[in-house]
């Protein structure tokens, strides 16, 4: 099974100052405010959702098509991508700006002053499926991540139009999106993909109740922290899966590698309990670890935390699929 991942690609910048921001506001100077921190330190992590996730599969041993725009200093990274398995041909490189950048400062209180810079990303609404189909010879699914909003539109479209079966995966851009936006993106994907809170939002901002959403999305798949997921289908009881025990370091990425999980099982044909399994026990690595790229596993690794989790019989299902160690 062919699986595009369209959406962002970024590094995020993320300094430690060894104080509190609050000490050096002055509210009755706010509009004039000049403020420089001396950080203590600086961590240049691999990042961006459809990255995260490409990188996830692979480690997984498939070949995911990454589909998003970058500038012209992507070379290291692309590099790192395709050392782990990630195809990267189709990746959008703009002549004039930089590939997005995430620079955030963090204080004692753990208070953010952070900045995004979106850049290349702006681009990715130039890029067509129909080509990247052809050249990998045909595409199954298509998931369409957080992306410049307009290139997620695109390629929702594109989808419909070429009638390729599509995952609706908008997550961060739920903030910023209105109802017609949100609806335009989820209406008639295969899977719609969520936080517990982005479950709620698309309520909301959609006007649709769960049940209608139900009629709009084959499942839905809703994530919940150390509470697991949980997969919502029409007419069906709701299946919950619950998360493994780890011991948390940092959470970014966890999200994206629940996903890699759950498209990996999904591209070895496995039925969708077992795929959030997969899902799960990936995610562990990640919030094991500092940083969304940063993790690694073997197969018997892999398998064994499985299987204490989920079972004996989930642990023979998915055994095949993986690259022996």
């Amino acid at each position: 099974m062919k699986i595009a991942i369209t959406g962002s690609i970024a590094t995020d910048h993320l300094m430690t100052f060894r104080g509190r921001f609050a000490e050096s506001l002055v509210v009755e100077q706010l509009d004039k405010i000049s403020l420089s921190f001396l950080a203590e330190d600086l961590e240049i992590r691999r990042g961006g959702v459809a990255a995260n996730i490409s990188f996830g599969m692979a480690n997984l041993g498939l070949r995911p098509v990454l589909v998003g725009a970058v500038g012209e200093d992507f070379a290291d990274y692309r590099s790192w991508l395709e050392r782990h398995g990630v195809d990267c041909e189709s990746i959008h490189v703009s002549e004039t700006k930089h590939t997005a950048r995430f620079v955030c400062t963090n204080d004692d209180d753990q208070a953010q002053i952070a900045t995004f810079y979106a850049g290349a990303m702006g681009e990715a609404r130039e890029i067509e499926l129909a080509p990247i189909a052809t050249r990998v010879g045909g595409l199954d699914h298509v998931l369409i991540g957080a992306n410049d909003p307009e290139a997620m539109r695109r390629h929702t479209a594109e989808c419909r139009s070429r009638k390729i079966p599509f995952i609706a995966d908008p997550s961060q851009q739920l903030a910023f999106a209105n109802g017609a936006f949100i609806r335009d993106l989820i209406e008639g994907a295969d899977w719609l993909f969520t936080n517990e809170y982005e479950a709620h939002l698309t309520e909301q901002k959609t006007g649709w109740s769960g049940e209608e959403i139900l009629q709009k999305v084959g499942t839905r798949v809703v994530t919940k922290g150390k509470d697991g997921a949980v997969l919502l289908r029409q007419g069906q009881d709701p299946i919950e899966v619950p998360a493994l025990t780890v011991t948390a370091v940092e959470a970014t990425g966890v999200g994206d590698a629940f996903r890699a999980g759950f498209l990996s099982g999904l591209a070895w044909g496995l039925e969708p309990q077992l795929c959030a399994e997969v899902g799960s026990t990936l995610a562990a690595y990640v919030i094991e670890t500092v940083g969304p790229q940063e993790y690694h596993f073997t197969a018997d690794h892999f398998l064994t935390r499985l299987e204490d989790t989920y079972g004996a019989v989930a642990a023979t299902a998915v055994r095949p699929f993986l690259i022996p160690s």
